[in-house]
């Protein structure tokens, strides 16, 4: 209890004094998570709506495969795009493994099933007529899937907040892709699974509590949001 203790002080000294190797490790994480699920959460939505409102050949089977995919380990994720960016990989000539963009990949690929899935789920709430009755009306496509969207915007960015607390927290991907190198690649999972191996608890206790904290402010947001909603209904 008393080694816990300690290296809890510790690693509250490491935060309030602005350490600076800490603090890096924290920016790569949020800037690699960040950049992903800005690049997925567009295409993922996308794919929702077609799912949710399209009629084409195979459409349930798409569904089934993102509901399928949201249980695929991270570790699986780096191991597949480990072996296509690889040198012997028939991306290898890109040289994007051990780099951000590696990392980013990654990321996108295991956001986009949950993007997806949820996004899909939030727009099946709104009756397809709605689309259709909008769209009978005169109303651009457009203006037709945003009036959609703002019905729904609680459960997309329900499925927003939990993409990016997934892939900000996931640490399989980020260490075969990544490398963990420092200054570089390594992120706050991968610097806490390293600092925890050497024995070192005090930077993983503090990166834990950015974690925490972070998972904390996400919910109150989401939280909030939706009551802020209710109240104006």
């Amino acid at each position: 209890m008393e080694t816990i203790a300690n290296a809890s002080w510790q690693a509250l000294g490491l935060l309030f004094s602005g350490d600076p190797a800490l603090w890096h490790i924290v920016w790569i994480s949020f800037k690699v998570s960040l950049l992903a699920v800005l690049i997925a959460t567009p295409i993922g939505f996308a794919c929702a709506f077609a799912l949710a409102y399209g009629r084409f050949p195979g459409r349930r089977f798409l569904i089934t495969t993102a509901n399928t995919l949201l249980s695929i380990p991270a570790v699986v994720v780096g191991l597949t795009l480990y072996l296509i960016l690889s040198r012997q990989g028939p991306l290898g000539e890109l040289r994007l493994l051990f780099t951000q963009t590696a990392m980013i990949l990654g990321q996108i690929a295991l956001a986009l099933p949950l993007l997806i899935a949820m996004g899909h789920t939030a727009l099946q709430a709104i009756d397809r007529r709605a689309w259709e009755t909008a769209r009978m009306l005169g109303a651009s496509r457009w203006r037709s899937l945003r009036a959609i969207m703002f019905e729904v915007r609680f459960g997309l960015m329900a499925a927003l907040l939990a993409a990016f607390g997934r892939i900000i927290a996931e640490v399989g991907a980020s260490m075969m892709l990544g490398g963990n190198i420092l200054n570089y690649t390594r992120n706050i999972p991968t610097a806490i699974a390293l600092e925890t191996s050497k024995g070192e608890f005090a930077q993983g206790i503090a990166l834990g509590m950015v974690l925490l904290t972070l998972a904390f402010l996400l919910n109150f947001f989401l939280h909030y949001a939706q009551g802020k909603g209710q109240v104006g209904a």
